[in-house]
């Protein structure tokens, strides 16, 4: 071993044997003078205190804070001057150990080394009338005072720590509660000329961290772990803490701030930000109100935020927090929305007025550059905000351009689908998003659809190459420049519903769709779906509010329309009307039909009805009146009106009738067998019968010379009573150039017809040169009457015989006059 190495080790040896016996010599000082150094220590103690410091046992530990001297104070309390009326003791530790510096100590002053508090309990209380135990401290004088050469820098602390401490900041006039149970607490300080530096490792569960008592704590139940770097600055009494990374619970976040000691209040200003969090974690860290508000919302994946906190410890009202948060690609939910390829910026605020209060009224969420789709339905919003947590209400303008068919998911594709076309829509839009039946939403904006086809599933109608443009206007809805095209018909049309934003949320069968509908031709069979009663389709299970479509159906079926209708032509099978027009009103499975006009056969119809849609089968009573119409036109038009022997081929002439008439008529437009009732009273004008099989029967043998292919009259008046089949034939006089007639009696459709025809055998060409209508009357049954039953046969065909039982039915008839004749004497 080198000669120099040996000095180096012996020095070494003598200093460490010197410090040990010197470091023994003050451990036996404290042993054999424990009363005088308590004495010492407590009188260190007190000199800043107003109140009372008491320490149970003081005891020395030799090698705990070498080569310091460390004395253990056992039971330490200390109480303010009020402590009898509040309670609330400011310090109660079990175990106190402070540190010292040896040679200070050996010329009779104290300095601290360090300070280790456990199983204590720590409780900063201040009463509704603002005192605070923390009065036991003695306040300096604010102006500056001179330092005494003898002070002790005894509060110039080196280090510190808390183990298993109760650490409670109780401010009952503020509203504020800051409870924490303190597990490990390790701290170094610095003292520089300007203030002080300390250096933190933190371990302690958050009992409260509450601002505001009244509406809950931040972090509740959630462990804290982590380092600090806090400074203060005596000049500007300010405390900073520089930004490090503190673990809340499973999360690591990046915190900093300020507290502002030169205020009355204490101003503080935190900073948080976390690049990787789930927004139900980031919700469950806020005070109950704002975390009830905010999970009525969901984001899926882990997004990024920064958080502001701002306020003062003094005071009752909550501290300022803004919150932004980075979202892409997300799924968002809303209360009965989910929104899919979601991205957007956003910002929480509870001051979004100035001056009206930081609290949940005042809040406000705000969306910037939002995209996404909504059941394959893509989107965007510029801006949106979402204020008032307690009742959310949103804001903003929707903006969307998608092919049409997207719409079904979104809907529902129950009633309404759509297999072609393109939708653009921009909408201003304000909603209540938990309330929106109470309070009800508000829409600004068009929505305008192009070159779709779709289909009302149940009436089974299909429209293509349909156009739209629906507009919002306050609370009322306009349907323009609407093209609708069903097979060959086109129509086009403007409707409108008044107050429909109110009904349709509260009593959509109450909405009232006023339309105007002009059609250059309209073909009635492929609207035959509208006789029918809607056919109930399979509905796909959703949520309570997941499908708009359950309050759209019930519009679509409940609700009443009212149209005005304007058709250059209308087809139907045989028929073929001009310059229609009509009102109906449809409501409650029903249509009512009220002023229809048409063109038709030369002259005109008008008709007042109602049809009830009872399901495929359908009720309906009418009341119409024919004007002047081509008498065969009209027969061809509606079918011969189920008639077989008597047909358009059989009558000519302009026809004049009115009719009251019920019955019912199935889903393919056609009228049931059988179901025809009413009374029908019908004026011919220059007709003609044409080949009529009971006439021409008749005349083969009776008028062989005569014409009676083609038997022509001037008028002709009759009167039917329409039973079912059966077509009772009031009596009624046939006056023509060929042949006159009595006819009375029943046609039936099926079997039963029973028409009696008294036919004279006189010529009648010549009276028509008789100018008295009395006398041509009197005359034209004159000479022989051939008394004809026009009978239905054992086949089924109408057969010609003779009428056997005039005589007796003429018996009856003159029976029956006297009879009445005497009744009425």
């Amino acid at each position: 071993m080198p000669k120099w190495s040996k000095v180096v080790l012996k020095v070494l040896g003598s200093l460490i044997g010197v410090v040990i016996i010197a470091f023994a010599g003050v451990s036996m000082y404290i042993i054999f003078n424990k009363e005088k150094v308590l004495k010492m220590m407590t009188a260190e103690l007190n000199k800043n205190l107003n109140g009372t410091l008491t320490i149970g046992k003081l005891d020395p530990a030799f090698f705990k804070g070498f080569p310091g001297v460390s004395v253990s104070l056992k039971d330490v309390v200390i109480k303010d001057k009020q402590w009898p009326v509040h309670r609330h003791t400011l310090l109660d530790a079990k175990n106190f150990d402070v540190s010292v510096n040896a040679a200070a100590l050996l010329h009779g002053s104290v300095e601290i080394n360090k300070i280790d508090i456990s199983n204590a309990v720590i409780d900063l209380f201040t009463d509704s009338s603002g005192y605070s135990n923390t009065a036991v401290f003695k306040s300096k004088p604010t102006d500056s005072v001179k330092i005494d050469k003898n002070t002790s820098p005894s509060t110039q602390i080196k280090r510190f720590g808390l183990t298993n401490v109760n650490f409670t900041v109780d401010d009952r006039k503020a509203f504020k509660l800051f409870k924490f149970e303190v597990q490990d607490v390790d701290g170094r300080m610095q003292w520089p000329v300007t203030g002080w530096h300390a250096f933190i490792s933190l371990k302690t569960m958050v009992k409260s961290f509450s601002f505001n008592t009244r509406k809950g704590s931040f972090m509740k139940d959630k462990l804290l772990t982590g380092d600090f770097d806090i400074s203060y600055h005596q000049p500007s009494k300010q405390i900073t803490v520089v930004p490090k990374v503190l673990n809340i619970g499973s999360d690591a976040f990046t915190i900093g701030g300020k507290f502002d000691l030169g205020k009355p209040n204490v101003n503080f200003a935190l900073n948080i930000a976390n690049d990787k969090i789930l927004w139900t974690d980031a919700s469950n860290l806020l005070a109950p109100n704002i975390t009830k508000s905010l999970k009525m919302f969901n984001i899926d994946a882990p997004i990024a935020v920064t958080c502001k906190i701002a306020g003062t410890f003094g005071g009752g009202g909550d501290p300022s927090i803004f919150v932004t948060a980075r979202i892409s690609d997300n799924i968002v939910t809303m209360p009965g929305v989910t929104i899919e390829n979601c991205s957007f910026s956003g910002v929480f605020s509870n001051n979004y007025i100035n001056g009206r209060g930081l609290n949940d009224d005042n809040s406000v969420i705000k969306l910037y550059h939002f995209n996404g789709t909504y059941k394959k339905v893509p989107f965007t919003i510029d801006t949106a905000f979402i204020n008032n947590l307690n009742t959310p209400v949103a804001t903003g303008i929707f903006k969307a351009n998608f092919d049409i068919a997207k719409l079904n998911g979104a809907i529902g594709d129950d009633d309404l689908r759509f297999t072609k076309g393109y939708a653009d829509l921009k909408l201003a839009y304000k909603a209540d998003l938990v309330n929106y039946r109470i309070s009800k939403p508000q829409l600004g904006g068009t929505i305008n659809i192009k070159n779709a086809n779709v289909s009302y599933l149940p009436r089974n109608l299909n429209f293509k190459n349909s156009a739209i443009t629906i507009k919002f206007a306050g609370n009322d809805l306009l349907l323009n420049n609407i093209r609708m095209q069903s097979g060959q018909s086109i129509v086009y049309m403007d409707g409108r519903v008044n107050n429909f934003l109110n009904l349709y949320y509260t009593a959509p069968e109450k909405i009232v769709l006023k339309w105007r509908v002009h059609s250059p031709q309209l073909h009635l069979a492929e609207f035959l779906g509208f006789l029918n009663r809607a056919e109930p389709v399979e509905k796909v299970k959703r949520g309570k509010k997941a499908n708009m479509n359950d309050a759209l159906s019930t519009a679509f079926e409940k609700g009443t329309a009212e149209i005005h209708l304007q058709v250059d032509k209308v087809y139907y099978k045989n028929f073929l009307a001009t310059d229609a027009t009509a009102d109906f009103l449809m409501a409650d499975n029903s249509i009512k039909v009220n002023n229809l006009s048409v063109k038709h056969a030369g002259g005109s119809l008008k008709l007042n009805g109602n049809f009830v849609q009872n399901g495929k089968v359908n009720d309906f009573i009418i009341n119409t009146k024919i004007d002047n119409v081509n008498t065969s036109n009209f027969f061809l038009a509606f079918n011969n009106f189920g008639m077989n022997s008597f047909t358009s081929k059989s009558l000519s002439g302009f026809l004049s009738a009115q009719a009251h008439l019920t019955g019912k008529i199935n889903g393919a437009g056609d009228i049931v067998p059988g179901s025809l009732k009413g009374l029908t009273t019908v004026d011919l004008k220059e007709g003609a019968l044409l080949n009529f099989k009971p006439i021409t029967s008749v005349g083969k043998f009776a008028f062989p010379f005569r014409d009676l292919n083609n038997i022509r009259f001037q008028t002709l008046n009759m009167k039917f009573d329409i039973d079912g089949d059966r077509i009772n034939i009031s009596p009624m006089q046939i006056n023509s150039s060929a042949i006159n007639m009595n006819v009375a009696g029943v046609y039936s459709l099926s079997r039963g017809t029973n028409i009696a025809l008294d036919i004279p055998l006189r010529n009648p060409k010549g009276d028509t040169a008789i100018i008295d209508a009395t006398e041509r009357n009197k005359k034209r049954m004159k000479g022989i009457v051939l008394h004809i039953l026009a009978a239905d046969g054992d086949d089924g065909k109408i057969k010609i015989k003779w009428n056997k039982n005039r005589d007796k039915d003429k018996k009856d008839d003159k029976k029956t006059e006297n009879t009445d004749d005497k009744t009425g004497s």
